[in-house]
């Protein structure tokens, strides 16, 4: 499979993850999610969630198997938004390796096409999802103005990037056509 292809999102929303919706994740017969966290869930900067999040992984949960995949290595912190969210989760995965989301998804007890990758990264998240056979969702940031880590010039990069190899990253890109992976 091309990087290209490696790269494209199943869906791209633009907006926040809070715009996922349970009439999209019962639309694409989605039966678990696993979200990242910097930019994702909650700005770099921070290690506390909103109560719209709160709300947001209340409802959801009624619907899907949840976990949280991070990157990150602060145990501390990843493990205080998993607990607060009251969500399993994994930190220091190295995405876009698929060890760790093979173990959350195994964990699931599901098929992985019946599991989608959340995240606001291409070059981590949406490739990670895609080697290992998920269904992939790229969703804007949600970043702290004021961060000491600003990640727009690095996601600017990777979303010119995968253009340039070829994929689409329109809202509401959809890669579910006959002749397509998923």
């Amino acid at each position: 499979m091309s990087l290209g292809k490696l790269l494209q999102p199943d869906l791209v929303l633009g907006n926040s993850i809070l715009s996922l919706t349970s009439g999209i994740i019962q639309k694409h017969q989605i039966k678990g999610l696993v979200l990242d966290v910097d930019d994702t869930l909650v700005p770099i900067s921070d290690s506390n969630t909103s109560p719209e999040l709160s709300v947001w992984v209340e409802e959801i949960r009624t619907i899907t198997s949840l976990w949280l995949v991070s990157n990150n290595l602060s145990q501390y912190r990843i493990s205080n938004i998993a607990e607060s969210l009251n969500i399993p989760y994994i930190a220091g995965a190295g995405k876009p390796s698929r060890r760790k989301l093979r173990k959350a998804v195994d964990a699931m007890n599901l098929p992985v096409e019946q599991v989608a990758m959340v995240g606001d990264r291409l070059f981590t998240d949406v490739l990670a999802g895609n080697r290992l056979g998920m269904f992939t969702i790229l969703v804007e940031p949600i970043s702290n103005i004021d961060s000491a880590f600003p990640n727009y010039g690095v996601r600017s990069f990777e979303i010119w990037f995968s253009q340039l190899l070829g994929a689409s990253l329109s809202m509401d890109t959809y890669r579910l056509m006959p002749g397509n992976k998923k």
